[in-house]
């Protein structure tokens, strides 16, 4: 029993040493996916998109726009279904409203983040 006994303790030390040793390691690689994650996210003013609004779909949370480029996305300019990050967004629009918007790109859905309406 007591070879048996010893035999767990070193495994037990073994594991506590393997994993100390890779602790530093993988917060390092953490704070690396992080530091990326980060630099994907669109830096705070970011420039706006001019669009114009074909459709609404209030209870969808979606937005019909008639688009300029996008250079954030590198996307020409089109007309394209985007889902909007707050239903909110949609109250003060209505069709033909004229509209600059930041967009992103989350799990391949072009989803808005930003919108205002221009004067």
């Amino acid at each position: 029993m007591k070879r048996n006994t010893m035999s767990r303790l070193s495994l037990i030390a073994a594991t506590l040493l393997a994993t100390s040793l890779l602790s530093p390691a993988l917060r390092a690689a953490e704070d690396h996916s992080a530091h990326h994650a980060k630099a994907s996210a669109p830096a705070a003013g970011a420039e706006m998109t001019d669009g114009e609004v074909r459709k609404i779909d209030r209870e969808a949370g979606k937005l019909t726009i008639k688009h300029a480029d996008i250079k954030s996305l590198d996307m020409p300019a089109m007309t394209m279904v985007f889902q909007v990050r707050d239903k909110s967004m949609l109250e003060k629009l209505q069709v033909g409203t004229r509209i600059q918007f930041q967009v992103v790109s989350e799990a391949g859905k072009f989803v808005v983040t930003e919108l205002k309406v221009k004067p």
